[in-house]
């Protein structure tokens, strides 16, 4: 018999024992008590704070080890698809995946460069005013001192609490602090690590996260830990080929310990770094609907949380693809997307400007969002009544690239003349008017409708308010200078008051008239605040 093939089976069998032991085992971390029991009729109880609803903007260190290969998204997974673009990258930087797997990648991560303070010094002057760390992806590895994953940032890698560190430059410059998890798909996610290439000279030689055994370590850096550990693959293969993301469709079922494992790494984190908001990259909940484990953690968070805010719910949670139940509950979170109309409830949209995981070719190619193009998100989903959240992809050596430095000085720039017209608002009676305020683009799954709509013009309006003010936010420069805003006509439903000054922000007083087609405004001559666009502050 082949040696692999036996080592396989032999491992196979082990694990199997393994797994039917730690199933026995029991959750170590206890659920804190409270207002809030884990079922969706108590959840939501939940109320949205206004410091959330006030922050519009938060930016993301969507960071860890698949940046260091600096090949983009899913890179841990990618690296086992023969032929792949991953695949060929890992061939090329490191050798074949059955020799150099992704734990070895994470030996290589050393984030060298990384400087938390001055990073999130730069996000808030930037106008972040929340700010999201990474604590874990798809890949496995916590990234702090974790008591229940010892694959984790301190172990091995930088070294480093990431976590930790993240969170001190967080509170240092007075910013809600958030954790992303995205850990629960780790099962299904690696699943092609249990693979091996089809043709070639490695043909039918497993890849490293199946076959590989804590005893194999002896002598090598990893020595003492255990890659199934962080791999999670001694189980049979889902029966698709990654053609469903939720839970159950057609995906491995996971033993109980894993969802206990995934309960005790939460919690922990919860427990020690208080985050203000928790990131769950899953639709709903973790697990759900075959498990309750997702909504056992958020139970813990809210009363967690109340317990130390002194009775006062001060958490966001967020989960995707939610049914209107579930936003009673959490907050609805939006990836890559917009919905087109006007939302009852808050929500968020998040993005990057880039690959969530860095990407060398996105530098060299130029394929970066502008600053023009975040700003305008930014101010079309706070219309709708949305945050946004934004992700500045991370090099492995924990830099962020001239180019991205560049774009975020533009939305500063920009947040230094407009963001009166942003923070601490509401949305208004609508949205918005214009050419595509009257599309709707369908949100595909979790999101990704992002920047199928049209170019915007000077007749795309997005408005909001605060206080006596109505904030009318112009997408783009008139050529002939003057603005008609028709949902402000005189026989408008929406605005029944008298207009008595129209201001530009940065621009100071315009010349308006309002009649029965609209509010026609005459702009400051050579009052252009920015190439981006420009907010009108409308008073009675």
């Amino acid at each position: 018999m082949n040696k692999n093939i036996l080592k396989t089976l032999l491992l196979s069998a082990a694990l199997t024992g393994t797994l039917v032991a730690s199933a026995q085992q029991k959750k170590q971390e206890q659920a804190q008590q409270g207002k809030f029991q884990p079922t969706w009729e108590s959840l939501s109880q939940y109320e949205t704070p206004e410091w959330f609803r006030n922050a519009k903007f938060g930016i993301w260190a969507h960071w860890g080890p698949q940046c260091q290969p600096e090949a983009g998204d899913w890179y841990g997974r990618a690296m086992y698809e023969e032929g792949g673009d991953a695949y060929n990258c890992h061939l090329e930087k490191y050798g074949h995946p059955s020799k150099f797997g992704f734990k070895d990648v994470i030996n290589e991560w050393k984030a060298e460069k990384w400087n938390p303070e001055k990073l999130v010094a730069l996000y808030k002057r930037v106008g972040a005013q929340y700010f999201f760390a990474m604590g874990n992806h798809h890949d496995n590895m916590d990234l702090w001192d974790s008591k229940y994953q010892s694959w984790n940032s301190v172990n091995m890698g930088p070294k480093r609490d990431i976590l930790a560190e993240w969170e001190k430059a967080a509170r240092k410059n007075d910013l809600p602090y958030g954790v992303s998890i995205h850990s629960s798909h780790a099962w299904t996610w690696y699943e092609t690590g249990q693979g091996a290439d089809k043709k070639g000279s490695y043909a039918g030689i497993s890849y490293d996260a199946r076959v590989v055994t804590k005893e194999d370590g002896k002598g090598k850096w990893w020595e003492g830990y255990d890659p199934q550990e962080l791999y999670v693959q001694n189980h049979a293969l889902s029966g698709h080929a990654w053609a469903a993301w939720d839970w159950p469709e057609g995906t491995s079922v996971p033993a109980q310990a894993y969802y206990d494992n995934f309960f005790d790494r939460t919690v922990d984190m919860i427990n020690r770094y208080n985050p203000d908001l928790v990131y769950f990259d899953d639709s709903v909940l973790p697990f759900w609907p075959i498990d309750n484990t997702g909504l056992d953690v958020v139970a813990h968070y809210y009363n967690h949380n109340m317990k130390q805010n002194n009775g006062k719910l001060n958490a966001v949670v967020f989960g995707k693809k939610l049914q209107d139940q579930h936003k009673e509950a959490i907050v609805w979170d939006v990836e890559k997307g917009v919905p087109s109309q006007l939302q009852d409830k808050a929500w968020q949209t998040c993005s990057c400007l880039g690959t969530w995981h860095y990407n060398r070719s996105t530098y060299v190619d130029n394929w970066y969002k502008s600053g023009k193009m975040v700003i305008h998100m930014l101010i079309d989903i706070v219309s709708k009544n949305g945050n946004l959240l934004l992700s500045v992809p991370m090099r492995g050596d924990g830099t962020i690239d001239d180019k991205e430095e560049k774009i975020l000085e533009d939305i500063a720039a920009w947040m230094d003349i407009n963001k009166e017209g942003i923070f601490d608002t509401r949305p208004w009676r609508i949205f918005g008017e214009g050419p595509a305020a009257e599309t709707a683009i369908p949100l595909d799954g979790a999101g990704f409708n992002e920047g199928k709509n049209e170019p915007y013009t000077s007749k795309d309006i997005r408005f909001v308010e605060k206080g006596k003010a109505l904030y009318a936010h112009i997408l783009e420069w008139p050529t002939d200078g003057k603005v008609l805003i028709k949902s402000l006509a005189s026989d408008s439903p929406y605005y029944t008051s008298k207009i008595n000054k129209v201001e530009m922000l940065g621009g100071g007083k315009a010349d308006f008239r309002r009649t029965n087609e609209g509010l026609l405004v005459n702009l400051p001559k050579g009052k252009k605040p920015n190439d981006i666009s420009f907010v009108l502050k409308i008073t009675n």
